[in-house]
């Protein structure tokens, strides 16, 4: 099978891409595969003509940052890897930038840049790519503000399973023209089609950031805090760790927390310093431990210790939860949530994107979890749901919530089905992802 592959491009084999970031203790386990590395759609169009007459399942790998087992082959068959895709153009004028799905985050923002523009979002790492984003809708620590990926793709060239390449939406930010089969790729996880070109929009550049870093002594305090200042003004990020949490991002990234007294903790940025100055105000009504404007080295500490927690628990913890509810309805959730992990002897560490009701949990690992983690895990997401909100805010379905998916949204769950046989009826795209 993979010998008739080489007739149409070079064949690669390497375990590296066996995996992806999803935790150990929940990750897929990979099945054997060969790796390609096309270079433009045309490319991955030959590819996907033999692999759909020959009925491979395909598999589609970016920056290999995924949470949720959605780039990892689980079945015989062929990985593209989109890592040699790596055009990127800037329309300065019309504000947008026309890139293959390889470029990272980190070379769309520099070169946005550049040319005088911004891609303010962060739905990643810095290596996470346009393409592995787009496909799984990132969202990240600034969404509150700037929205997640779909709210900046603007067209997209999506290679169909037979081959065919087909251009979605285009170059202008309106677009009411018939079913939005454009948003319809976005947050797909690569069961649809094959993304390999998209159009991002770009703003202007973004002022200089401020900060205010607040130890509150209740989390009840914190929280309704957080939906008191979004009242009169929005945020980049308001950003909830707990105290746990806290002492684990000191730990790895060696910085220091502003001060540790306190059971929830708030770094809240801002693009303008009178919208810090404001909120600040606003947070001494709250009962917080203090309120900290930390100076721009300080910024730059404590983004480092936030962004480190996880690095700390990634070898300690079963998996990352990522439920998204409405952001008035967080304490409750964090209460019941607090009230399911004591009934089953678990331990979560919580932090999270608080402004628009993201939060990360992360249930440590436990002596034979396997046998009452499962019926845990169900009941904690079937909560989200009960708050207002759903499973997967950031990190998407993949393989690890496709039975959740399945039982608590079923209406939806076969509809999607439905539209997958439209798009990839021999189901050869990325299969046991969502379905």
């Amino acid at each position: 099978m993979f010998k008739e592959l080489e007739m149409i491009c070079k064949v690669y084999e390497n375990e590296s891409y066996a995996y992806d970031e999803t935790p150990k203790p929940v990750a897929p386990k990979p099945a054997e595969f060969v790796v390609v590395k096309p270079s433009n759609s045309q490319e991955v169009s030959e590819i996907l003509k033999f692999a759909n007459s020959k009925r491979i399942p395909v598999f589609i790998r970016g920056g290999g940052t995924g949470l949720s087992g959605g780039a990892v082959p689980t079945r015989r068959g062929i990985l593209i890897s989109t890592e040699k895709m790596k055009e990127i153009e800037i329309d300065k004028k019309n504000r947008f930038a026309i890139c293959q799905v390889g470029v990272t985050l980190e070379e769309l923002s520099r070169t946005a840049e550049r040319h005088g523009l911004s891609f303010p979002p962060r739905p990643g790492a810095e290596s996470a790519t346009v393409g592995g984003m787009i496909a799984t809708n990132a969202g990240g620590v600034r969404a509150l503000k700037f929205g997640v990926m779909r709210n900046y793709v603007l067209g997209l060239e999506v290679v169909l399973p037979n081959g065919e390449i087909i251009n979605l939406g285009g170059k202008t930010l309106k677009n009411s023209s018939g079913y939005s089969l454009l948003h319809l790729m976005v947050g797909s996880e690569g069961t649809l089609g094959v993304i390999t070109k998209a159009i991002i929009r770009l703003l202007p550049p973004l002022k200089e950031m401020s900060m205010l870093a607040i130890p509150f002594k209740k989390t009840e305090d914190a929280l309704n805090f957080a939906i008191e200042a979004s009242l009169y003004t929005t945020p980049m990020a308001i950003e909830f760790m707990e105290k746990k949490a806290v002492e684990i991002g000191e730990k790895v990234s060696g910085k220091r927390w502003v001060k540790k007294e306190g059971e929830a903790h708030i770094l809240a940025i801002f693009e303008h310093e009178e919208e810090a100055e404001e909120v600040a105000e606003i947070a001494l009504k709250f009962d917080p431990v203090d309120v900290f404007v930390p100076s721009p080295k300080e910024q730059r500490d404590l983004l480092e210790l936030r962004g480190n927690i996880y690095v700390g628990l990634k070898n300690m913890i079963i998996e990352i939860l990522d439920v998204c509810v409405p952001p008035a309805e967080i304490g409750k959730y964090l209460k019941r949530s607090e009230e399911l992990a004591l009934k089953y002897g678990i331990q979560l560490i919580t932090y999270g994107h608080l402004g628009d009701g993201n939060l990360h949990q992360h249930p440590l690992i436990y002596e034979d979890w396997q046998k009452s983690y499962p019926k845990f895990r169900r009941e904690l997401l079937k909560l989200a749901i009960d708050h207002g909100g759903v499973i997967s805010g950031e990190h998407g379905i993949g393989v690890v919530k496709k039975e959740e998916f399945r039982e608590f949204y079923p209406k939806q769950y076969n509809l999607m089905k439905e539209i997958k046989k439209v798009f990839d009826p021999n189901g050869i795209l990325n299969p046991d992802k969502i379905f």
